[in-house]
């Protein structure tokens, strides 16, 4: 074999390689990823001394925000909209408050009660998952980004999981 069919070898080994690695539809967030990568994102909102542009990079899909089965949103409470969303851009400067669930529930309200809480909130709402249109039962952390109007949140879909279980992770300790 001569060196270039070598090399050609090579990078298609190193590229499916780099395929399976990819994540899968069975990899599934856990509860403890959502609130690492919802206080790692609110943490580098907070910091950003200017919106706009800290706010393009969690309207990536493929971003840093987005992994495994589930994404980082950004909800801006001042002006009740949403700020940043890199699964469903239509939803960008849509106004939050009146969106409902698939079951016809308002539930953003409730990601701007995070702004009261230092520690964030988990809350539950029927939403579908990427590439479907039913709703499924998804739970997610949300938690304000430093002193700005802005509220980070990130969920899973999950069938079983207590919001008072889920709480146990965020819980400041004593």
């Amino acid at each position: 074999m001569n060196g270039s069919k070598i090399i050609a070898v090579l990078g298609l080994a190193l590229l499916v390689a780099g395929l399976s690695r990819a994540a899968t539809p069975e990899e599934k967030a856990t509860p403890q990823e959502i609130v690492s990568k919802v206080q790692e994102a609110a943490s580098t909102l907070a910091k950003s001394a200017e919106a706009k542009p800290a706010l393009e990079q969690f309207n990536q899909k493929q971003g840093p925000w987005v992994w495994k089965d589930t994404y980082v949103f950004v909800v801006d409470c001042g002006q009740a909209t949403i700020a940043a969303h890199p699964m469903n851009p239509e939803l960008i400067g849509k106004d939050a408050m009146s969106l409902l669930d698939t079951k016809g529930h308002p539930f953003f309200w409730q990601v701007c009660d995070a702004l009261k809480k230092p520690s964030g909130i988990w809350l539950q709402y029927w939403w579908p998952k990427p590439g479907q249109k039913e709703g499924s039962r998804k739970i997610s952390y949300a938690l304000r980004a430093g002193n700005t109007p802005y509220v980070v949140g990130a969920g899973i879909y999950d069938d079983k999981a207590t919001i008072a279980d889920l709480e146990k992770l965020t819980r400041p300790a004593k």
